[in-house]
């Protein structure tokens, strides 16, 4: 009897704790990414493309919250490239983020890498990797799905089945040839445009040479599905739709929200939205569609493909001609569908997945995002550049790691004076065509560990270019608090913040000549790179860098570096490079 009472009073509650331990720490899982050129066959013509494992998208990492994950990247290809690892918040750990020359240099062929990414203890959902180098990120990138915890479930009914559905760009050239020449002859009219989209990597029906290989997603009369949308487009929003069928949202970018049901969404590069849809509809073929949001003038030329997937419903009927096409679907220039659905969505705010907006705000900032010029000589020469900026600096990559320079304390990589607010105040929505250029430079913000954090985000008209910019944090997600048309009131537009379930997010947009108010608390130490989402604009240089310092005790302090980080000797393309001169003459630039 005594030993069977030691068994029930001391054994068996230390065997539950260590179960319980071993549950809340999670698995850890190992995954091999294989970096090469593969042959793929759209819109008639075949062209080889840099992919990983040889799939397009690529490779689905699948956890369950609280896991760790290793992802060995073996680079066979010709090209450098690095990995980002989108939405998760690497905790304490920004060596495995994966942006170039901010927290690590490429990954050169015939190299590897092993990434080492830790997700947040609250992430719970879907989020994405892509390539963060270039534009490779067009067809290297995957999805990343974050189940509850085993042994809890959704804070919804569960599903009858989930589908992936990765939105895509499709180039038919060298997308590395066309990137250079875009920028030796890039105008505010050059684009240098998507083909077509896709959907899990096809294009649909409504293309040349279209239809053979259409995704489709097979499904049962009465059931829920749960629909994983990722918006892996270079650089274009996305409006998406299903025939005769409502989408309820209820998840962005890792988080929960309260159920949203609507007819579309409009969804933005590097967000991702988690939908259900219930099949009650005739048994017959629906079209998924997907189609370009844009703010340019209406004037404009574009892609203006529809990307199309099928959803079929299982049974003995007589299929259609075709499926029925979503009539619900915007057009392209609908400015009220687009912007109109930015604010729909609010956080769950429950015991089980809080709200903990910061109140007691340290730091406040404003940060004007523009499309603009910069002048520089070149030779003797004055020449004017695209140039997007943040306040008025057009951020320039190092030749080295930020976060290495950082973490050493080596001087003359960055330096730590960008701007709280825009050098000065106008009318930033207005039909400003000239304004001082911007100034090209690697400046950065330092954070003190655990500050509390306000952005507004304003878009502007510099230069007749207002525009959606859909900003991206890495290594957090933050609140948005607020959001409006026009230019942000900081005595009116503060209250009619948010305060109390906001959604939570890694990527907004910043709508065309309108304002963002995000709040975040500043605890994850590290470097962390703030950017557009539209490569395009990343690429002119709207961007920057937030550093947040160490809190007081080794639990709060950024993670020791790996054993192995790859070198920073191959130079960053300088993206302010005028790609007609050589290489060399970029060292002789001086900038105004």
């Amino acid at each position: 009897m005594k030993k069977m009472r030691f068994l029930l009073e001391v054994l068996v509650p230390a065997l539950l704790t260590g179960i319980i331990a071993s549950m809340a720490e999670g698995r850890t899982h190992y995954y091999d990414f294989v970096l090469k050129e593969t042959n793929f066959t759209k819109l008639c013509k075949t062209k080889s493309m840099m992919t990983v494992n040889d799939s397009f998208p690529g490779p689905v990492i699948r956890i369950h919250r609280g896991d760790l994950v290793y992802i060995n990247v073996h680079n066979q290809d010709d090209f450098g490239v690095t990995i980002h690892w989108h939405g998760v918040k690497q905790t304490r750990n920004p060596w495995s983020d994966g942006p170039d020359h901010i927290t690590q240099c490429k990954i050169q062929p015939g190299t590897n890498f092993t990434y080492k990414v830790i997700f947040g203890e609250d992430q719970e959902g879907t989020l994405w990797w892509h390539a963060h180098s270039d534009w490779t990120r067009a067809s290297v990138h995957g999805a990343i799905v974050i189940l509850p915890t085993e042994g809890t479930t959704y804070p919804f009914p569960k599903p009858d089945g989930e589908q992936l559905l990765v939105l895509g760009s499709w180039f038919s050239g060298d997308l590395n040839k066309e990137y250079e020449e875009f920028f030796s002859n890039q105008t505010f009219e050059s684009l240098l445009d998507d083909n077509a989209f896709t959907i899990n990597g096809e294009p649909g029906d409504l293309v040349p040479c279209g239809g053979e290989t259409t995704h489709r997603l097979l499904v049962d009369y009465g059931g829920t599905y749960l629909l994983r949308i990722v918006n892996a487009v270079v650089n274009v929003e996305l409006f998406f739709a299903i025939s005769e069928h409502n989408l309820t949202i209820v998840g962005t970018d890792g988080t929960y929200t309260k159920p949203k049901v609507t007819s579309y969404i409009m969804i933005a590069p590097g967000q991702t939205m988690d939908v259900l849809i219930t099949t009650n509809q005739s048994l017959s073929h629906y079209y998924m569609a997907a189609r370009r949001f844009t703010t340019f003038t209406a004037n404009a030329t574009f892609n203006n493909m529809t990307a199309t997937a099928i959803l079929q419903y299982r049974g003995n009927y007589n299929p259609p001609d075709e499926p029925s096409f979503p009539t619900n679907l915007p057009l392209f220039h609908d400015w009220e569908s687009g912007l109109g659905f930015l604010p729909l969505l609010r956080s769950l705010a429950t015991p089980e997945h809080p709200v903990n907006v910061p109140l007691n705000i340290t730091t406040r900032m404003f940060i004007t995002a523009s499309i603009n010029l910069v002048n520089y000589t070149l030779e003797g020469t004055e020449v004017s550049h695209l140039g997007a900026s943040l306040n008025n600096i057009t951020f320039m990559d190092p030749t080295s790691s930020i976060l290495l320079a950082y973490y050493r304390h080596t001087s003359g990589v960055y330096t730590t004076d960008f701007p709280d607010y825009p050098p000065s105040y106008y009318n930033f929505t207005g039909d400003i065509h000239v304004h001082p250029l911007s100034v090209v430079a690697t400046k950065v913000k330092v954070f003190n560990y655990n500050e509390s954090v306000e952005i507004v985000f304003q878009g502007t008209n510099l230069q007749g270019q207002a525009s959606d910019h859909p900003m991206h944090l890495h290594g957090y997600t933050f609140y948005v608090v607020g959001m409006g048309t026009g230019v942000f009131n900081n005595e009116t537009d503060p209250k009619s913040y948010n305060l109390v379930d906001p959604s939570e997010r890694n990527t907004i947009t910043v709508p065309k000549n309108g304002w963002v108010a995000l709040r975040f608390l500043a605890n994850n130490p590290g470097v962390w790179l703030w950017h557009c989402h539209i490569d395009r604009h990343l690429t002119w240089g709207m961007d920057t860098t937030f550093i947040v310092k160490n809190g007081e005790t080794p639990e709060t302090s950024i993670l020791p570096p790996p054993a192995y980080m790859p070198s920073c000797a191959a130079q960053s393309p300088i993206r302010l490079e005028d790609f007609r001169d050589s290489v060399e003459l970029v060292d002789k630039i001086n900038v105004n």
